[in-house]
């Protein structure tokens, strides 16, 4: 007789559970356009916000729970604003697209903003929506996952117009992702503990400002894109690559920190390949280089595949245990207007005064070309065949190796860059 009581209890509280949430959908379906509504201080479902402009808040009790599957939120009216909510549980089917706040593509100016989310799959996916605002959410992903079976932190699919500030992601796959997306703006989200912290794919005209990335295996992966604007963000102490650029053409990087770059392993094993670069550059021509700082990495910057026509002037290259490699059928002049770069192991002279070395920055040889080619040749990387070859090559220059030259190298970073003591 108990036990029958007892089921009778849990039927009557499920029953009850699943009218109190119909009611809240009902409520949310009823209001007028443009009004605002508080959800209750308690557990609820999953939710769909289908009035254009109304604005949906949280007391801080409230907690929206997916019930592991699909999405925990949907956005599918123009102008809504999700704001100050605690969600979690949505579904795992990345094939899917389940996330935590889907904003269907009719969702035009929405925004999703001070919300608190944590699951396996997608945070916030971005549907085609234009003029999405997504700003100071925290995001949090399952560290008990593989990163590649993660969902990103924030997706943006084929979206335009959009504004994504102020966030606070971890253990996603990728922070924020932007596939097909042009003319957005990432600034000032704080990211780490990732694959990648920001990937770009077939994208343009975006801007990208002021963000940070500690701990990824890379910092920024910018693929197979046109006229990105990549200013002022930081990487630090991240795995592999800092800025890794694949495909990418007539873009600006100005005023960026590097720092700390090391080689990533993976189950213990290094990965080949990746020595740490601050700046990884492959088949990517026409950009602008300028101010930024690449420094205390494996690599200070590689560029290979026919990466060139790049403008690097004033940079700061500094304590980097390989300043640059490339290999090139032609030499690439890295100053602009007789100003180069700082480089921190430049042993030249300045006897003027006026700032500039008065003999050209060099960082590769005939040797460094040897032993890129045959990697197999680095046990000889300190022995005194190795060093004979560099003295021959110095005393008697007659073949000389394509590459980089800073003919106008700095006796010291540009004021804006010099390093904190």
């Amino acid at each position: 007789m108990h036990h029958i009581l007892r089921v009778v209890a849990a039927l009557t509280a499920a029953l009850l559970s699943l009218t109190a949430q119909a009611d809240i959908q009902q409520k949310l379906d009823d209001l007028e356009p443009g009004a605002s509504f508080e959800l209750p201080p308690e557990n609820l479902s999953s939710l769909a916000i289908r009035v254009p402009g109304v604005t949906v808040a949280c007391s801080p009790e409230t907690l929206i729970d997916g019930g592991g599957t699909g999405n925990a939120v949907k956005i599918v009216a123009e102008r809504v604003t999700l704001t100050g909510c605690r969600i979690r549980n949505w579904g795992t089917d990345l094939n899917e697209l389940d996330a935590g706040v889907f904003v269907n593509r009719e969702a035009r100016g929405a925004t999703v903003e001070n919300n608190y989310l944590q699951g396996q799959a997608f945070g916030v996916w971005l549907d085609a929506a234009p003029d999405v605002t997504v700003r100071n959410n925290t995001i949090r992903g399952d560290a008990t996952v593989r990163p590649n079976d993660r969902g990103n932190g924030i997706h943006l699919f084929n979206t335009t117009g959009a504004l994504i500030e102020g966030n606070d992601i971890r253990q996603t796959r990728d922070a924020i992702y932007i596939e097909t997306a042009n003319g957005n703006k990432i600034r000032n989200n704080t990211m780490s503990d990732l694959r990648y912290g920001i990937h770009y794919m077939y994208s343009m005209d975006n801007l990208l400002e002021g963000n940070v990335t500690r701990g990824t295996r890379t910092g920024y992966a910018l693929m197979q894109s046109k006229r990105l604007t990549v200013l002022n963000n930081r990487s630090e102490n991240d795995e592999n690559y800092g800025i890794l650029m694949n495909f990418i053409t007539q873009s600006v990087l100005r005023g960026n920190v590097v720092s700390g770059v090391s080689q990533g392993q993976t189950a213990g094993v290094s990965v080949s390949g990746a020595e740490g670069k601050a700046v990884f550059i492959y088949n990517s021509l026409y950009n602008t280089f300028e101010n930024n700082v690449f420094r205390d990495s494996g690599v200070g910057i590689h560029l290979t595949a026919g990466s060139e026509d790049n403008e690097v002037f004033r940079n700061a290259f500094i304590n980097n245990q390989r300043q640059v490699k490339y290999v090139a059928l032609r030499t690439q002049e890295w100053s602009k207007d007789g100003e180069g770069n700082f480089w921190s192991d430049y042993l030249g002279w300045d006897r003027n005064q006026d700032g500039v070395g008065d003999v050209p920055y060099e960082p590769n040889d005939n040797v460094d070309r040897l032993l890129w080619t045959y990697p197999e040749a680095k046990i000889l990387m300190f022995s005194p065949a190795v060093d004979t070859l560099r003295w021959v090559q110095e005393a008697f220059p007659v073949v000389k190796a394509a590459g980089v030259t800073d003919s106008h190298p700095l006796m010291s970073p540009p004021k804006m860059l010099q390093p904190e003591s």
